[in-house]
């Protein structure tokens, strides 16, 4: 008889993506309970959350992928999930959106610490660097060619 084989993985994936809307903007008060929200959609889909921290028009979420799930589809049901939550616990006034599209950088099991310790420290980050340029270093380091007309609508 023929012995199983298993298949083994270990990738780590940083999503990025923002707001729509200036207005429309994740607030300091309930963010933590929007962290906590995504991290449950995460580990409900099998994967496993590490960190998820960003501004009022942005947000990182850093976790360890699972190839069950593709990448698109998963940040299609954070979204998704994510506005119905805010708009059920009426969290803004008006109406909420994420953007179209996402970043979405892979790291080595070397960099989960600093990647990490990155995105919880986003506050003080941003204290020095704006989203946008944050976002285009993000895309420089990882040697991604982009066309300008299809980034985020930037807030700054």
């Amino acid at each position: 008889m023929k012995k199983a084989c298993g298949s083994y993985s270990q990738v780590h994936i940083q999503l990025v993506f923002a707001v729509q809307g200036r207005q429309n903007s994740i607030h300091s008060k309930w963010e933590k309970d929007l962290h906590k929200y995504i991290t449950g959609i995460i580990q409900k889909k099998g994967h496993k959350s590490i960190a998820i921290n960003g501004m009022s028009d942005h947000i990182h979420i850093f976790f360890g992928y699972k190839l069950t799930d593709t990448i698109p589809d998963l940040v299609r049901e954070i979204k998704k999930a994510s506005t119905v939550w805010i708009k059920e616990n009426r969290l803004v006034i008006g109406d909420f959106h994420w953007q179209e599209g996402y970043g979405a950088f892979s790291y080595s099991n070397w960099d989960v610490q600093k990647i990490t310790n990155y995105i919880l420290n986003q506050k003080e980050h941003h204290k020095n660097i704006g989203f946008r340029e944050e976002y285009l270093n993000l895309l420089s380091e990882f040697n991604i060619d982009f066309d300008s007309r299809f980034l985020f609508d930037f807030h700054e």
